[in-house]
């Protein structure tokens, strides 16, 4: 079996939405740099993809590690995976990484992306929430004054 760090990372290198699908558990929880709770389900985290293949500009992975980590409170290690990654959103350079949970079948079942600097932290929640809003994933929030 293809080590499944490098079949995700390949599906995003050719930004293919469709072949994540297999990638991810049906409960998979996506935690993001720009929100408390985790997006969660296979739906809500495949249409969050779709607005970040869209948002990012030049994404590229740069490097990665992997190893396990122990995730659950049961103290039992859990094969993981950190993908580096380098790209731009509305003109600010992103520096990032994606540490990637799998479970006994290859499949991603948790998803926390860490990003910096703090600047492009902000663009990114702004151009995702833009994106999510339009593809009607999350409800418009109204203008203020």
């Amino acid at each position: 079996m293809e080590d499944p760090a490098a079949r995700f990372r390949a599906a995003i290198e050719r930004r293919e939405l469709a072949a994540l699908e297999e990638l991810f558990t049906e409960d998979i929880r996506f935690h993001s740099p720009v929100t408390f709770a985790p997006f969660e389900g296979r739906p809500m985290v495949l249409g969050l993809f779709g607005v970040l293949l869209r948002t990012f500009e030049d994404f590229r992975y740069v490097g990665d590690f992997e190893g396990t980590a122990r995730t659950g409170s049961d103290g039992d290690e859990t094969p993981s995976a950190v993908l580096i990654f380098r790209a731009t959103v509305r003109g600010r350079e992103i520096h990032g990484m994606d540490l990637l949970h799998f479970d006994q079948r290859g499949r991603i079942r948790e998803f926390t992306v860490m990003v910096r600097p703090r600047s492009a932290v902000e663009v990114l929640g702004q151009a995702v929430l833009d994106g999510l809003t339009a593809d009607g994933l999350v409800p418009a929030r109204p203008a203020t004054p």
